[in-house]
């Protein structure tokens, strides 16, 4: 015997759980859709390399699985500034969130299968750069921005979004050894962390001044 599990509203999908909780193996039942087990786990990577875009296995510590996990980092560090922001503010961000799987796409490409990425899908175009430079001018309208060294950390929102910007940095940094002559990967996360320092001081409204701080 079986309990209908509860669902989003979106219709049954046909998940039963056996009668006592949700606990234990999930049965399929009719009426509905039977769901295609999927694992996550694969056991490919065992042998300390992981697959590319479009073929090609890699070492894990190499360039560009360096690159683009440095970038997944940053892209869940924002989640976490999004997770706490208002509305406006996470609407900036979940778009930026969207743009670096662009960039983990082309990250994750062999050289050899550059042709095969899309511009603005899984290749990152001068546009995408462009739109970051128009973001920072059009944010920084609406703050006095401060002229000298600032301590993070006035208020949560403003310390994520400077967490946010160090990863960037290194990403930046990382991307270097994992990008080709005319890529705009490191163009875009340069413009990035100059945005993520322009949100964060935004967010906090005052500053604090490293020279307001008094010596310990």
């Amino acid at each position: 015997m079986a309990a209908r599990a509860r669902g989003s509203g979106a219709g049954d999908t046909g998940v039963h759980y056996p009668v006592g909780g949700t606990g234990g193996t999930p049965e399929l039942t009719e009426p509905g859709p039977r769901l295609e087990r999927v694992r996550i786990y694969t056991r490919k990577g065992d042998d300390g390399t992981t697959g590319l875009l479009f073929g090609g296995r890699v070492p894990k510590d190499s360039p560009q699985p360096t690159a683009y996990g440095t970038v997944d980092e940053l892209q869940a560090v924002m989640g976490v500034a999004r997770a706490e922001a208002g509305q406006e503010l996470g609407d900036i961000l979940v778009h930026l969130q969207r743009d670096l799987w662009v960039l983990m796409g082309e990250l994750a490409t062999d050289p050899a299968n550059r042709e095969k990425l899309e511009p603005g899908a899984s290749l990152v175009t001068d546009e995408m750069v462009s739109h970051l430079e128009q973001l920072i001018d059009s944010v920084t309208e609406r703050f006095a921005a401060p002229t000298e060294f600032v301590v993070p950390g006035q208020d949560r929102v403003s310390a994520q979004l400077d967490v946010a910007r160090t990863v960037a940095r290194r990403a930046e940094r990382d991307a270097l050894r994992a990008t080709v002559p005319g890529s705009a990967v490191v163009p875009y996360l340069n413009r990035l962390s100059d945005l993520l320092w322009t949100l964060a001081r935004w967010q906090e409204g005052t500053s604090l001044p490293t020279r307001a701080v008094d010596p310990a």
